[in-house]
């Protein structure tokens, strides 16, 4: 859970949430979603038991509905709503600075990602350019250089290809990744690492 929603709070904000209709916890799990811009999505196990517990006190009521749990806000759940408004308010600003600096975070991680994965196809491209290199014949002293020949080994040259391909499919499948709107910083600086880590072991492989 992130740090905002810590000694009780994120209770709080599901009677602020079922306060402006009735929900189903899936419709609240992606409305916290969206109020955090994609970078925080709390888990089912986090918001059925509170859920549960604000019904025990009293402060929400369900009713069920295609399958599943509708929770609608009780009087006395508007009770504590009014009676925390001043917190409720903290609250929000508190929500709006921790979107504002996960945001920021987010964006630092995703350049340092992107900046592996050019390193990375930088890397690649170089070990292919070196690969065709070696694999043309050396001009003889008394003969002008030719222009460029196919590789003499066909094999050889077709891998180069392979990797050329699957290095394209490589960058497009992590921007992907990169910009899919769930995941969290430790997710991304993980990516970082493998990526340095493949290019290093690359460099060791290859030279």
């Amino acid at each position: 859970m992130t740090a905002v929603f810590s000694h009780g709070r994120l209770r709080l904000y599901l009677l602020k949430l079922l306060d402006d209709g009735p929900r189903h916890g899936y419709e609240l799990i992606r409305l916290l979603e969206n109020r955090f811009l994609g970078l925080y999505a709390p888990s089912a196990g986090t918001i059925y038991p509170r859920l549960q517990r604000l019904e025990v006190e009293g402060l929400v009521t369900h009713t069920a509905a295609g399958g599943r749990k509708v929770y609608e806000i009780t009087e006395a759940g508007r009770a504590e709503l009014r009676q925390r408004s001043a917190e409720l308010a903290t609250l929000e600003s508190d929500i709006n600075a921790s979107v504002q600096d996960l945001s920021g975070l987010a964006g630092r991680i995703q350049d340092e990602v992107r900046g592996s994965v050019r390193d990375l196809k930088r890397e690649l491209r170089a070990v292919a350019r070196s690969s065709r290199r070696a694999s043309r014949p050396a001009p003889t002293p008394a003969t002008p250089a030719p222009g460029p020949v196919p590789p003499r080994n066909s094999e050889q040259a077709e891998l180069v290809a392979e990797i050329d391909q699957r290095l394209v499919d490589f960058v497009f499948e992590v921007g992907n990744l990169v910009r899919a709107a769930r995941f969290t910083d430790n997710q991304l600086r993980t990516v970082v690492r493998l990526l340095d880590g493949t290019l290093d072991g690359l460099r060791r492989l290859l030279r």
